[in-house]
């Protein structure tokens, strides 16, 4: 059987942060070596940024339909999006749409689609930044208005319920946002905080909102409320153990 695997990013930019998402292709591409592996991208600011530096990455659209007359008679599409939102909703009837033009299109789920997953991403956190005397992690989320953005909040429950209380979450466009994170920080007495992006790449919002020399940012937030500020720039695309949850996904199509 001819099968073609499309993984479908978000996308960036920012060329020290592509390493994230090639990590997960490439785990992606060695849980299905029988398939040919194709690549979209679905914001089209980024397609014309790329572009503007000689690289063309389709939408997933247009990669859909460039698959329809190669005789594929089985073609997947593996988002990384890590949850349930307007992305992953516009790529799903985006999929529904291109459905007709395939023998077969299977259409897998983002990183947290359910609790299991959501335990297993806090248990990889945990291991990679481990407990530090006095020191807080807060990570970093985009968020969402959609109603997948409880995801935040339930992600700091597990570590709590992990023992965890050091571990808080926040969002950039969704909750709880920063001041409800600096509100915890400060009644739970933390003098140090690394910052993590909560994201599959460490792109422009890592870069920008989170490190950035803006007044706004995160780190300028909290440098001035009084606390010592340092951040990891690596995207969640790096965790070997975030690599397997996609691997499994995509295992559950084949």
């Amino acid at each position: 059987m001819k099968t073609a695997l499309l993984c479908v990013s978000f996308g960036t930019s920012v060329p020290s942060a592509r390493e994230s998402i090639t990590a997960v292709e490439n785990a992606l591409r060695e849980e299905a070596p029988q398939a040919d592996f194709f690549r979209a991208f679905t914001s089209p600011t980024i397609r014309r940024l790329l572009l503007r530096c000689g690289e063309t990455v389709k939408s997933p659209k247009e990669a859909l339909k460039k698959l329809a007359p190669l005789g594929y008679d089985h073609v997947i599409l593996q988002p990384t999006h890590l949850l349930y939102g307007i992305e992953y909703d516009n790529l799903r009837a985006c999929a529904q749409e291109c459905e007709p033009l395939f023998p077969r299109l299977t259409f897998g789920l983002p990183l947290l689609s359910g609790s299991g997953e959501l335990c297993g991403l806090a248990h990889i956190l945990e291991t990679e930044y481990p407990p530090e005397d006095g020191l807080a992690f807060v990570f970093m989320g985009h968020g969402t208005p959609h109603f997948s953005n409880l995801v935040y909040p339930a992600l700091q429950a597990v570590f709590h319920m992990d023992g965890r209380k050091e571990c808080f979450v926040g969002t950039v466009e969704g909750w709880p946002d920063l001041p409800t994170v600096v509100k915890e920080l400060h009644e739970s007495r933390f003098s140090r905080v690394r910052l993590v992006p909560l994201m599959l790449v460490a792109g422009d919002h890592a870069l920008h909102d989170m490190d950035g020399d803006d007044p706004e940012s995160w780190t300028s937030t909290l440098t001035r409320e009084g606390f010592s500020v340092d951040c990891v720039m690596q995207g969640l695309g790096m965790l070997r153990g975030v690599q397997d949850l996609y691997r499994r996904h995509l295992r559950a199509l084949l």
